[in-house]
């Protein structure tokens, strides 16, 4: 009789990725304690008692990073009204630039999770990636000062600021489907929401229609599901009108 081959659990507590040289690449230095609770996950100090995690330099970051946006934007566009600077900001620093952002630069490699996390595929999860972009800022900023800080923040996210208006339509893609629909005097958009999966790891499915497309969206969450339907509707009607 065979031994039955017991599956190996990951290795929660195993070294991640040496993140100290990434910041070589702007010219700047991060104290390594300070990295290294940047780059540790709640549910990795869950099971390591006494360690620290990056929900308080996430805080910072987050203040820091939408400071250098703030500024950048008011500068960059002098006639822009208020609103519309917002919206530009508010996609900016939305989860979904941000994680897309620590995915550009493989950030998801030097992440320390818990086994939970890593088991349901924490590393590539887009709140704790853009949790953790925040959480790296406010480390630079304890490191350095206000203007590296900033610095790294424009060099960091310059990709998503070289096309700032295409960016605020595909991160508030929700606002953009409305304002379509009331252009061309149609109904307001309708989301369609179905769920799959344990309540721990429940993925949603939402279908959105307008002006004759249909277009579905996957997430862990239902705003994050509708949020995709609404960017991938926005493209296709994009699309459209273009080749009209």
């Amino acid at each position: 009789m065979t031994k039955k081959t017991q599956k190996k659990l990951p290795d929660a507590a195993a070294e991640p990725a040496d993140a100290g040289s990434f910041f070589a690449n702007y010219g700047i230095t991060v104290d390594p304690e300070l990295l290294e609770i940047a780059l540790t996950h709640r549910s990795w100090a869950a099971e390591h008692r006494g360690a620290q995690h990056n929900e308080r330099l996430e805080f910072l970051g987050d203040s820091v990073l939408g400071f250098a946006i703030a500024a950048k934007l008011y500068a960059d566009f002098p006639n822009v009204r208020e609103e519309d600077l917002s919206k530009r900001r508010s996609a900016v620093v939305s989860t979904v630039a941000l994680a897309q952002t620590a995915r550009r630069i493989g950030l998801g490699k030097y992440l320390k999770l818990g086994r939970g996390e890593i088991l349901t595929g924490g590393s590539d999860k887009d709140s704790i990636l853009a949790d953790t972009v925040e959480a790296l800022i406010g480390a630079v900023y304890l490191s350095n000062d206000t203007k590296t800080a900033v610095d790294f923040v424009l060099q960091l996210l310059a990709p998503l600021l070289a096309d700032i208006d295409a960016l605020t339509e595909m991160m508030d893609p929700k606002t953009t489907l409305q304002e379509l629909a009331v252009k061309r005097d149609s109904p307001p958009p309708q989301y369609e929401l179905t769920s799959t999966g344990p309540d721990h790891n429940r993925r949603y499915t939402a279908t959105v229609s307008l002006l004759g497309v249909t277009c579905s969206g996957e997430g862990t969450s239902k705003k994050a599901a509708e949020l995709a339907a609404a960017r991938r509707a926005v493209i296709r009607l994009t699309k459209l009108q273009s080749d009209a």
